[in-house]
């Protein structure tokens, strides 16, 4: 991969990246209604319980399917990073109107990050520990290497990497000197100081590892606009992420590094990483070269507004619309001998169908909510 981009402006969308992004959004869509898990409530079978588990995080060590999305969508955003700052670029933009700019776009994302959970309850909680915080961060740390040539961005990047494993292996405080064990690791030694709480499995000390992911999305950007033939780019895209999956892998096989997604240790993010840059190579490949680009808009409506119907499905469908429409739908299907458990499935169809149509709508209107 490379940091130097191309001399002749980028004319055209990368599709594959606003498929890519629709895409991530779409399965979160329907993941979040809890579809799969109420699917196997209803028909309970071996291939529904696979579903089940593979649409649920892993309970602290391991890697199923919805441990990978939210470290995609990290990357994704990295990728469109990049060609952002090369149309500001072109543009005219100076590096400090591009910083600026950049600093509101991660005021705002951590001013939403933070609202999503601020209330739990009756009561005020503060945390920082979702995606959009992580993505604060990640976007603040990222634009700061766009300018770096790649050798220096990839070795800043193993550097964060790094610098994580030494503060939770070597810190040693009592208490949170166990650096893989759930709520004794340093993670939970920074809530604890933060929060005035260990913040369940999750910590705030994902920003830090979480951020490579955005780093290697804008590096990949940047080799997608970059003047090297295709068959290139997408040699490069799937050689370094085969050899970071391959890299991640080894570190938990081997019990040096065991995959958390909770605490995002180096092994879980390197196999993310490799699993994502693999994905956007297949989906560059063919949708950007071989050019089939027919039924994408499903897909891409969606990742127009990415932000917009995350907050959307936080704010309206996990706090209120999803439970109402679980209890309408299936209370009124159970009317005619329907049971509930399937009436509940096919409510979360109706959630998932009602918020696409919020994105159609949006789409429609050439509406675009961008932070």
């Amino acid at each position: 991969m490379t940091a130097n981009l191309s001399s002749q402006a980028v004319k055209q969308r990368l599709l594959s990246l606003d498929f890519l992004r629709g895409l991530i959004m779409t399965v979160l869509l329907l993941g979040e209604t809890g579809f799969f898990q109420r699917l196997h409530m209803a028909f309970e079978n071996p291939f529904t319980e696979a579903l089940s588990r593979q649409f649920a995080h892993s309970s602290w060590h391991g890697l199923r399917f919805w441990d990978t999305v939210l470290p995609a969508f990290m990357m994704v955003a990295g990728t469109a990073m990049a060609f952002s700052y090369n149309k500001q670029v072109k543009s005219g933009y100076s590096w400090g109107q591009s910083f600026v700019k950049m600093l509101k776009r991660c005021f705002w994302l951590m001013f939403w990050g933070v609202m999503i959970y601020a209330v739990k309850g009756n009561e005020l909680n503060l945390e920082f520990t979702n995606v959009l915080t992580e993505l604060s961060f990640a976007a603040f740390v990222t634009f700061l290497l766009i300018r770096l040539p790649f050798k220096y961005q990839l070795v800043i990047s193993i550097m964060i990497l790094i610098l994580t494993e030494l503060l939770f292996r070597f810190t040693n405080i009592a208490g949170f000197d166990q650096p893989f064990v759930d709520k004794h690791n340093f993670g939970s030694y920074i809530d604890l100081l933060l929060l005035g709480r260990v913040n369940g499995h999750t910590t705030t000390m994902n920003w830090i590892p979480c951020s490579v992911s955005t780093i290697w999305g804008m590096m990949a950007g940047q080799l997608l606009l970059s003047a090297k033939k295709e068959k290139s780019k997408i040699s490069l895209l799937m050689g370094f992420g085969g050899l970071s999956l391959a890299a991640g892998l080894i570190l938990d096989v081997s019990g040096i590094t065991p995959m958390l997604k909770w605490i995002s240790s180096s092994s879980f993010v390197m196999v993310n990483g490799g699993i994502s840059l693999i994905a956007l190579a297949i989906c560059y490949y063919w949708i950007d070269v071989r050019k089939k680009q027919r039924n994408l808009k499903f897909f891409t409506i969606v990742g127009m507004n990415s932000i917009f119907i995350y907050l959307f499905f936080n704010f309206v469908g996990l706090k209120w619309m999803n439970r109402y429409i679980d209890i309408l739908v299936s209370g009124l299907l159970n009317k005619i001998a329907i049971p509930v458990e399937v009436g509940s499935a096919i409510g979360c169809l109706v959630v998932f169908a009602i918020e696409w149509g919020v994105c159609y709508f949006l789409y429609k209107k050439k509406l675009f909510f961008k932070l």
